[in-house]
């Protein structure tokens, strides 16, 4: 019917508890108070506070419900009475999940809640991904949003770290294979191994540093050890990645 923003389609406004002010949605909200010359101004909805709409249809403002109750529209195709959401774009497949306290969209048999994760994630992940606590709690390490309710698709790596989908993307890119966060290779790298151990092989070093050893860490499996050193790559002798670092040798007790 014409009606919504342009996040969602729906035949009403909210009036947010917050500033008392009118908006299309929460992001409308949260977009417009984000640009407020006072930082001190600014501030995000919370979608469970708002208690009070507009219908779109005839004005009247009224406690959140599901049809208006002046001249009994429909309001939203989808609607959630706990997070106070309408959307008629039902091709999304929305629904709410208790343990996350929000709306997912992609379809409930599609996903399950990762306890320890604190997130909804694909069900292809059931059994089948490193629990992080409340890994997708915390900002994008690469543009640092909110992931736990973005509207973005985040891509949950191999250290069970997560992202933006897209930033994953740009990231993988530029050649940055390692998780921002903790440092392990995200992608299989067997093959770069196995190219490094050949440079390795045809690069002889000076006389003076043949000899020379140095402890590494290996960002991937953890292990410390005691290796030869080469100008292009310390090899860690536990897992064979060339993912490592230089540490300082361990202090032996007395």
């Amino acid at each position: 019917m014409g009606y919504g923003c342009e996040h969602y389609r729906r035949r009403c406004r909210i009036r947010a508890p917050c500033c008392n002010e009118v908006f299309d949605c929460r992001h409308c909200h949260n977009e417009a108070t984000s640009l407020l010359r006072n930082i001190y101004d600014r501030h995000e909805l919370v979608r469970h506070d708002v208690k009070q709409v507009i219908c779109s249809v005839c004005d009247t403002e009224q406690p959140v419900a599901h049809v208006c109750t002046n001249c009994g529209v429909n309001m939203g195709e989808y609607f959630c009475e706990v997070c106070k959401f309408y959307d008629d774009d039902t091709d999304k497949e929305q629904f709410h999940c208790d343990d996350c306290g929000i709306c997912r969209v992609g379809g409930r048999q599609n996903f399950f809640h990762c306890k320890k994760c604190g997130s909804c994630y694909s069900v292809n992940l059931r059994n089948n991904h490193s629990c992080v606590e409340n890994s997708m709690r915390h900002h994008c390490p690469i543009c640092y949003e909110y992931l736990f309710d973005s509207l973005k698709d985040t891509t949950v790596m191999k250290c069970g770290h997560t992202m933006h989908t897209e930033c994953y993307h740009e990231m993988i890119k530029r050649d940055k294979c390692c998780c921002p966060i903790c440092s392990k290779s995200i992608i299989d790298m067997s093959r770069v191994w196995r190219r490094m151990d050949e440079e390795i092989e045809e690069t002889i070093m000076p006389e003076d540093l043949r000899d020379k050893k140095v402890w590494i860490l290996c960002n991937d499996c953890n292990d410390t050890t005691e290796v030869s050193f080469h100008i292009i790559g310390q090899k860690c002798r536990h897992c064979e990645s060339y993912n490592t670092r230089m540490i300082a040798s361990p202090v032996l007790p007395q």
